[in-house]
């Protein structure tokens, strides 16, 4: 997936340069914001973001204790953040945790908390590819799926080794723990922990009120749509926002409509009613009345759905610019059912572009190690054919003596093993990247991840903030690059063979 930054605001007060590479927006498909109408936002993780690590901490203890009221000898589980990653997918008819590339395949694979040696990972995913269509798949969308396929991967070994008091499979194991943090959820355990002390888990950016303002000033109308409730929504928002507005505005003059509750993904596909939030009762709970006709800007409601937001808005598909953190339920949805532009965030991307950057110049020095070794390996092909067909007696015949031949062919594979060794330590650190475990995100191998390859497919436009749209305007045309293929940097001659003997000071190439 190739990324673009657009035109810069290097000068204006307190709009970051634009080609800041971190905090760029990366295009997959040209989007000019200037006929974008309405702007669209989720809110966990897209407008308001948390401290990761401490979160999922959260949640995977919620895991734990409904687990250990099951009886279940979790005690001495501890949580591990760099266990698993975004993007990474859970086979639970194996108990394992793969990698896949843009294709399928598997790149890498722990069962349990053991990564599978290649030769086991080969035989096990020989004939496989991962489909997400099967239920066996389960794809790890967004950050809050660290926390459940972390525990996941501990209780396969405890699965494995006897000790969990239930005749069960990978699967059904699966199913408990989601069960366990879905009952979580459901009691408002960790959101109310997060409410009760929102400086430790929130993690505020003030530049984010500052650009829904500008967008709202250039014309354009700015909605919350969150799966997020009143009771939690409204006081994180506040949190989050109000600080950092002008005057006596706070976050709900951000918004000229306001959904929470909105039940996403089945908000962009299905006609469910909306009830407008007329108050609040003493403990901070919505109190809702019944709404029948269009939605009114300025006001908040709680369900409802696309198609209504559209009606009442008077726009339509490509005019509404959506944003989210979800792969599926914010972005595929609506692209796919509506039409609608779509943006991702992927905070995780912040720090993978800067650990790439730092990493340059061994890559560079990677990259020209294996050109060298393409060039000495298809000169060593070239070599042990020619003595093939000299031996066997067909095709053209080089008439060079065989034993110079087989002494050359000695020779490139002893340089050949010299420059794999030079290579075997870089490309070993080059996967440990981000992450010790599994790597970058968006990269497996030489190859697109899995994520990178749904990212490319359902969001118009990526990065990891949306504070990023500061560095563009309201106003500005991101246009996607010019594609690659594999034969666009082909050159008709062969690269490998002559200029591989020249390097080695032979002068043999016919």
């Amino acid at each position: 997936m190739e990324a673009t930054v657009g035109s810069g605001t290097h000068g204006v007060p307190g709009v970051p340069d634009a080609f800041d590479h971190p905090r760029g927006l990366f295009c997959n498909r040209t989007l000019n914001l200037r006929k974008i109408q309405a702007v669209g936002y989720d809110m966990d993780y897209t407008l308001v973001h948390y401290h990761v690590a401490l979160w999922e901490e959260r949640a995977y203890a919620y895991i734990k204790n409904g687990l250990t009221k099951q009886g279940w000898p979790v005690d001495d589980l501890v949580f591990d953040p760099d266990l698993v990653v975004q993007g990474l997918v859970v086979d639970t008819e194996r108990g394992n945790v793969v990698k896949a590339n843009r294709f399928g395949y598997v790149k890498r694979a722990f069962h349990g908390t053991r990564p599978l040696p290649y030769d086991e990972q080969r035989e096990v995913y020989r004939r496989t590819l991962v489909d997400l269509h099967d239920r066996r798949w389960r794809f790890m969308n967004t950050l809050f799926s660290i926390s459940e396929a972390g525990i996941y991967l501990q209780l396969v070994d405890k699965l494995d080794a006897g000790e969990l008091p239930d005749a069960i499979g990978y699967d059904e194991l699966h199913q408990i723990i989601r069960r366990s943090l879905d009952a979580a959820h459901l009691e408002g355990l960790l959101k109310a922990e997060i409410l009760a002390d929102p400086d430790r888990f929130v993690e505020r950016d003030p530049d984010i009120p500052l650009t829904l303002l500008d967008q709202k000033e250039s014309g354009k109308k700015v909605i919350l749509i969150t799966n997020s409730e009143w009771e939690y929504a409204a006081p994180i928002l506040r949190y989050a926002f109000d600080p950092y507005l002008p005057g006596d505005m706070t976050w709900r003059d951000l918004f000229d409509l306001a959904i929470v509750g909105a039940r996403k993904p089945d908000f962009f596909d299905q006609q469910s009613p909306a009830f407008e939030v007329v108050g609040e009762d003493d403990e901070g709970r919505a109190v809702l009345r019944s709404n029948a006709g269009m939605l009114d800007e300025g006001r908040v409601y709680v369900g409802g759905n696309a198609a209504l937001v559209e009606a009442s808005l008077g726009l339509r598909g490509s005019e509404i610019l959506y944003v989210g953190d979800h792969v599926f339920a914010d972005v595929k949805a609506s692209k796919s059912v509506l039409r609608w532009r779509t943006a991702l965030v992927l905070r995780p991307l912040e720090d993978e572009i800067e650990a790439m950057d730092a990493w340059r110049e061994d890559q560079e020095r990677l990259t020209a190690l294996m050109r060298e070794k393409e060039r000495l390996e298809a000169y060593f092909s070239a070599l042990r054919l020619e003595r093939q067909r000299n031996t066997e007696g067909y095709g053209p015949q080089s008439g060079r003596d065989p034993d110079w031949i087989s002494g050359r062919i000695t020779e490139v594979r002893e340089r050949l093993l010299v420059l794999d060794a030079e290579i075997a330590p870089l490309a070993a650190a080059s996967a440990r990247l981000v992450n010790p475990r599994w790597g970058p995100l968006m990269w497996a191998g030489n190859d697109k991840s899995h994520l990178a390859r749904q990212i490319e497919a359902s969001a118009d436009v990526y990065t990891a903030r949306v504070s990023n749209f500061l560095h563009y305007t309201p106003f500005v045309y991101l246009r996607s690059p010019r594609g690659t293929l594999p034969h666009d940097h082909a050159t008709p001659q062969d690269p490998g063979l002559e200029a591989a003997s020249r390097e080695m000071g032979l002068d043999d190439f016919s």
